[in-house]
């Protein structure tokens, strides 16, 4: 078979086939985990009454079951319904006594919604065993196992023939091993599916706590806007200081020099005033790159997409842009978009050598999408200290997010999303509109 024949089929049974391996690792996990943790949690309530043994007991066990449901919560992403956590943080005062900390889990509700999906999510997961059992079952008479066993055995059977009892009816395992093997690739994916569906009535937060988790978010990222509006103020007073203020008070101080050697030192004089002049201009350029550094001038004049340009170019790499923007977003989010694109650029001139790079900049259902790659050698982390958290805590301000996908040998992609509206184009004063 030709490799381009084998790929494109390949790419016609690779969904099923995965989905069946998923379904494996979903159906061992949740018949492990779930049957042993109901049975722990049962016999942690039923101690309660025996020495207040279970007051302690079930607190531990309801950790366990949280770990146990977070992963499956995350396996979810498998079929695009992504489950989010419920958990809220324990207070303070529960980690004083075992009294307090049972209260605080048995006062939960959502110890008593994990707890309630623990049998039915044994049987949906087991479910997805089956698809799983079929592909293995199919490629077995794909494979002529079962020839191989009639040969050698005397009693085996397959499919519709139990027991075999002639050549032909071991032959026929083959056609019917390709039956089986196509329905494990057409089940596999709905019954992962289903399965998922099925945990989301049980494990999604309840609207109650959406808002709960929505105002912790927005506590946390709140406060990191303050720390990062501290310390920007911070820098802009330190360049400031040792900058522009610096420049204008020698400035300052050799006009009034000149002043006093103007009658006697005309000459001198007019060599301080020189000097005054280079001084202001370097004071100015100064506050003008102290100004970029605030609300980049490109913006304003060009527009998201011409400053995104402008960045492609400052960088010594060839970089593809594919700006679409039907219009402006918000200067504060458009600001916080260009500032994570340039910190991202540099990034990769810095630690990736890559010798290619790419952005792409689309607003689509209302989410204004970055997209910054390179062909690097991967590895990125925004835990590595390369300035990757700085951007997450960035679009964190204005409620976006921050993915990264950087397996060794790359390549990079970062993926930044932030949530807004755009209005009108806007036009340069130079364009001659209105």
């Amino acid at each position: 078979m030709d490799s381009s024949v084998r790929a494109v089929v390949w790419q016609q049974l690779r969904p099923g086939a995965l989905a069946a391996v998923q379904g494996l690792a979903v159906a061992l996990l949740s018949l492990t985990t779930n049957t042993l943790l109901f049975a722990l949690s049962v016999v942690s309530l039923a101690l309660i009454p025996v020495f207040g043994i279970g007051f302690a007991l079930f607190p531990a066990v309801t950790v366990l079951v949280r770990l146990s449901l977070t992963l499956q919560r995350r396996l979810s992403r498998w079929c695009g319904l992504p489950i989010a956590s419920p958990y809220q943080l324990v207070p303070a005062d529960a980690q004083l006594g075992t009294w307090k900390r049972f209260r605080c889990v048995v006062g939960d509700p959502t110890t008593w919604r994990d707890f309630a999906w623990l049998i039915p999510g044994a049987i949906t997961g087991g479910a997805c065993l089956l698809a799983f059992a079929l592909l293995a079952y199919g490629l077995e008479g794909v494979l002529l196992v079962p020839l191989a066993l009639h040969l050698t055995v005397d009693w085996y059977g397959y499919g519709v023939f139990w027991p075999m009892d002639n050549i032909v009816k071991a032959l026929l395992s083959v056609p019917q091993g390709w039956l089986f093997l196509a329905g494990g690739l057409a089940v596999a994916p709905w019954l992962v599916w289903l399965h998922f569906r099925f945990a989301g009535f049980f494990l999604t937060p309840t609207r109650a706590q959406e808002l709960a988790l929505r105002v912790r978010h927005l506590a946390a990222t709140r406060a990191d806007t303050i720390d990062t509006q501290a310390a920007e103020l911070r820098r802009i007073e330190r360049d400031l200081h040792d900058g522009a203020q610096a420049r204008l008070v020698a400035l300052r101080m050799s006009i009034g020099l000149a002043e006093q050697l103007l009658a006697d030192d005309p000459a001198a004089a007019q060599r301080l005033l020189t000097e005054a002049q280079e001084a202001s201009g370097h004071a100015l350029a100064e506050l003008r790159h102290l100004v970029r550094g605030i609300y980049p001038p490109v913006l304003a004049e060009r527009g998201l997409d011409g400053a995104v340009q402008a960045l492609a170019l400052a960088v010594p790499l060839p970089v593809d842009v594919d700006v679409r923007l039907p219009g402006s977003p918000p200067a504060a989010v458009e600001s916080a978009a260009y500032f994570a694109v340039a910190e991202v650029l540099t990034n990769v001139t810095k630690h990736s050598g890559a010798g290619r790079a790419w952005i792409q900049v689309v607003h689509r259902d209302g989410v204004l999408r970055m997209l910054v790659g390179d062909d690097g050698r991967g590895g990125a982390s925004p835990d590595a200290g390369t300035g990757l958290a700085g951007v997450g805590r960035r679009l964190a301000a204005f409620d976006g997010t921050m993915t990264v996908t950087s397996p060794p040998g790359g390549p990079t992609v970062v993926t930044m999303e932030l949530p807004c509206e755009l209005s009108s184009r806007r036009t340069s004063p130079s364009s001659g509109t209105g």
